[in-house]
């Protein structure tokens, strides 16, 4: 067996991302060859994987940034199993590097996220693998979605389960207007940004539980109709995100709060993720 070196551990863990004991194993049974030792450490994460296939990973970090000209929002999720493993700072740095690679290359999609490469050169579908192997525990990336305007930011709950990425209209909005609107957001769960993009689906789903609603309070079946019309009004203020009533101060609206700072000012998109709901 060959005698690998402290330095040859440190050199595959800062390969690999594994653990330093996980690291010096696959030296010793590879002979101190890098490759078979990463390969071989690939091979006991894909087990683990196939292993725990069926676990709920339900726990893990949420994570966001912005990019260099502030005009892109970016968000990602990264799952385990428990949230001791959650809390470890080497989960927290790995799911930390998927979301600098992110901002860097910009893809579309997670699938085109997972597909790219790290500084050490192994994609992030690989060091999930890897990881997978070294913790023990389920590990996938669950959420991944950017947004983009004239300026764009975030707000992440200091626990890490939930946030949200907002983009705005113009250039140059102040960091703390859009963390008060993403905040306003990971609140508040808003189903969508006003009411000209509630998906028709859910529309018609809550025109349907008005008119029961009001049929069964005893109301005239041809007045359910507007019954259901204007439960919808009360709907659309309570769900979609400008309209809400501004959780900092309940006497206006998100949209009223942000035409207080800039009368053109407005909320694009946004996107809110939580471990939680």
């Amino acid at each position: 067996m060959a005698n690998i070196s402290a330095a040859e551990v440190a050199k595959l863990r800062k390969m690999t991302g594994a653990g330093m004991m996980d690291c010096k194993k696959a030296l010793s049974e590879t002979n101190g060859d890098f490759d078979a030792a990463i390969e071989l450490l690939r091979k006991k994460g894909q087990k683990v994987a196939n292993n725990r296939a069926d676990r709920e990973a339900s726990e893990g970090v949420v994570l966001a940034a912005t990019s260099t000209n502030n005009k892109i929002a970016y968000m990602v999720s990264l799952n385990c199993e428990t949230d001791f493993v959650a809390k470890n700072e080497d989960f927290i740095n790995r799911a930390q590097d998927i979301l600098d690679v992110a901002v860097k290359n910009n893809p579309a999609n997670i699938d085109e996220l997972k597909q790219l490469k790290l500084s050490n050169d192994l994609t992030i579908s690989e060091m999930i693998i890897e990881a997978t192997g070294v913790i023990g525990e389920k590990v996938e990336l669950s959420f991944y979605d950017k947004v983009e305007g004239g300026t764009s930011g975030f707000y992440i709950h200091s626990d890490k389960k939930v946030g949200t990425i907002v983009a705005m209209n113009l250039e140059g909005v102040e960091d703390e207007i859009i963390k008060n609107v993403a905040m306003q957001a990971t609140a508040m769960v808003p189903v969508a940004l006003d009411e000209n993009s509630v998906p028709q689906d859910v529309i018609e789903k809550e025109l349907e539980i008005g008119k029961e609603l009001a049929i069964n309070e005893g109301k005239p079946a041809e007045m359910a109709e507007k019954i259901a019309r204007g439960r919808l009004g009360k709907f659309f203020k309570e769900s979609t995100l400008l309209n809400q009533t501004f959780v900092k101060d309940n006497k206006s609206t998100v949209k009223d709060y942000l035409k207080s700072v800039n009368k053109d000012l407005t909320a694009t998109a946004f996107k809110r993720f939580s471990l939680r709901d």
